[in-house]
């Protein structure tokens, strides 16, 4: 018999907010996160905008020496997972520290240390590179960091899988205390690269929205008029539990994880397979995990990026998996990146903390920017305004170029 998994904590910094409530509270005002990039000279750029981090004192949470060893990845991390711990109430012990894992991944990594580092190499040699380069860039540090900070012990590990990362993270921690290889799991996903090379490359690829005039309109999810996505930055991390080690303590619980599914499009580099049939057997997979009929989903927290074809698809995923329970507007869909913008390999570990909180708070976060749904789009997307919803059940959805689909079930918690 499968082991219960639970959350615990959730620790949440996007483009709306540094803490879970407070990224809670403006998603569900309809805040957007989106303005000009203060990070570096624009000028030149074909995009001047993206969802970044505000008023975040890194100093909070790690000491000034130790912090310029770090990608701001890295920082991140660091910040939402002391947010998570502390909710959670967890006390890493000797008798424990070895059933207690991490798994968080990031899509890139530390970029901005990338590019200052290069441009050193170009200024001034080899002799110029900080000897911190390569620690604070590689895509395992934040897991590594945080795994000793806190003592954890048991398996550790750093999801690479583009957009669907964080996602990823989260269900191989939920199956790691399944099948009792470990406890609890520190899991979810980083990323900072609201950087000169990301948004040059993004734009060179056509990736982005280029709203430059009405940047907070710019991430329109589902809308006829949507143009591209807007490049985010953040951490969602969650702190997953099995259910009796969770009880044991005394933990509150938030929520319950029952479900994971992921697929492979075999389809594209970039391009999402037609109908969403990546998607679909990613939400089927889910679904059957779970032990669930599609009519038992009340909320989908979607992937919908805003871009043309990759919101139609999934949009379309949802009609052949869900059926009529969606296509009558029964089941809700909203995508909050209209919001926060596209946060890359954090989005899955920031949307299940959002799904988690809805559940939790029986309302759901809109999809802002929306007037007129494209012809591809005829779900009810929760338009512009937070709902209140009774629903028991939520999945949400992740997914990265390479044709990588992730997909979490969660169901609230009523014991």
């Amino acid at each position: 018999m499968r082991r219960r998994v639970v959350i615990t904590g959730l620790g949440l910094i996007c483009g709306v907010g540094n803490t879970t409530q407070e990224v809670w509270d403006q998603l569900c005002a309809g805040v957007s996160g989106v303005g000009s990039i203060t990070g570096f000279d624009t000028t030149d750029y074909p995009v001047t905008f993206a969802a970044e981090v505000k008023n975040f004192d890194v100093l909070q949470f790690i000491d000034k020496k130790e912090s310029r060893k770090m990608g701001r990845f890295i920082h991140l991390a660091i910040a939402a997972t002391q947010e998570a711990m502390q909710q959670s109430g967890l006390v890493i012990t000797p008798e424990i520290e070895e059933r207690v894992g991490v798994f968080i991944g990031s899509g890139i990594g530390g970029f901005e240390v990338i590019e200052r580092e290069h441009n050193n190499l170009l200024a001034g040699g080899p002799r110029k590179i900080s000897p911190f380069f390569i620690p604070a860039t590689i895509v395992n540090m934040a897991a590594g960091h945080v795994s000793i900070r806190y003592g954890a012990k048991g398996p550790i590990s750093a999801t690479a899988t583009a957009c669907a990362t964080s996602a990823n993270s989260i269900g191989d921690s939920f199956r790691m205390i399944q099948h009792g290889e470990a406890d609890v799991m520190i899991a979810g996903g980083t990323e900072a690269v609201v950087t000169g090379l990301t948004v040059g490359g993004f734009s060179a690829m056509r990736a982005l929205s280029t709203r430059n005039d009405d940047p907070k309109a710019a991430s329109r999810p589902f809308d006829k008029d949507r143009d591209g996505f807007v490049l985010g930055e953040g951490a969602g991390i969650l702190i997953l539990e099995e259910l009796e080690f969770a009880k044991a303590r005394g933990a509150k619980i938030l929520g319950e994880v029952i479900g994971y599914g992921m697929s492979a499009d075999a389809y594209h580099m970039t391009g999402i397979a037609p109908e969403g049939a990546g998607a679909q057997r990613s939400m089927r997979a889910a679904l059957k995990d779970a032990g669930i009929a599609p009519e038992q989903v009340g909320y989908v927290n979607a992937h919908a990026t805003s871009t043309p074809a990759g919101d139609g698809n999934e949009s379309r995923a949802i009609e052949l998996v869900f059926g009529e329970h969606a296509l009558s507007h029964t089941l809700k869909v909203s995508s909050t990146k209209s919001m926060t913008g596209h946060l890359l390999g954090a989005a899955g570990g920031l949307e299940a903390g959002i799904t988690a909180m809805a559940l939790l708070n029986q309302k759901l976060p809109p999809t802002i920017n929306l007037g007129t749904p494209g012809e591809d789009c005829r779900l009810d997307y929760v338009p512009n305004q937070s709902i209140e919803h009774s629903f028991d059940v939520a999945l949400s959805n992740s997914f990265g170029f390479g044709g990588i689909n992730a997909s979490l079930i969660m169901r609230r918690w009523t014991e």
